[in-house]
């Protein structure tokens, strides 16, 4: 019986060693010279390198002026619906809407200024109760002050949640967003 007959397709193996087997480069492995039966088990599998899938970065809005809102509410999948409707307000009073923004709460995935900046492509990008360091940026920005970034305007935040409440603190809270989001925003 000739040995040439029974060979299975190139195709076919890969489809039973599909987790199992591991290509090696043929120009690769004429230049190695294994002479002893350690080297030859060190040799077996080349190192691999770990891959890592990055999730899109999901948010509430259709994104269209490109202003992207970083929060954290854990209590909801985009935010809470007493924080929805204080930031429709808020929009509202800086004459966007839903349809501008996109609203990204970092409570329920992890995501990055550089991820941000690539997807989302925001011109403004409003933080509230969110670190510079968290998103990975390079330096710290004091709350309420308007900084120019990356062809980005970045506005840092006290929590939505904190300017719920019918308290003097909150008050002051409010009225430091609306001075800073006036020159975010060009607002008179």
């Amino acid at each position: 019986m000739n040995s040439e007959n029974n060979l299975l397709p190139p195709f076919v193996i890969a489809s039973l060693y599909k987790d199992d087997l591991v290509l090696v480069d043929a120009k690769e492995s004429s230049k190695r010279s294994i002479t002893t039966e350690t080297q030859k088990s060190a040799a077996i599998a080349p190192a691999v390198e770990e891959v890592l899938t990055i999730n899109p970065i999901g948010f509430l809005g259709d994104n269209q002026k490109k202003i992207t809102i970083l929060l954290k509410d854990s209590s909801a999948v985009h935010l809470a619906d007493e924080s929805l409707q204080f930031l429709t307000a808020i929009l509202a009073a800086c004459k966007l809407n839903m349809g501008d923004v996109a609203i990204v709460n970092t409570a329920n995935q992890a995501v990055k200024y550089t991820q941000i900046k690539t997807e989302l492509q925001p011109t403004t990008l409003l933080l509230f109760d969110i670190n510079a360091a968290s998103i990975a940026l390079p330096f710290e920005v004091p709350q309420y002050q308007v900084q120019q970034y990356d062809n980005c305007t970045l506005l840092f935040s006290a929590p939505l949640q904190s300017m719920l409440v019918k308290t003097e603190a909150a008050k002051l809270e409010k009225g430091k967003l609306w001075n800073a989001l006036k020159k975010t925003f060009n607002i008179k």
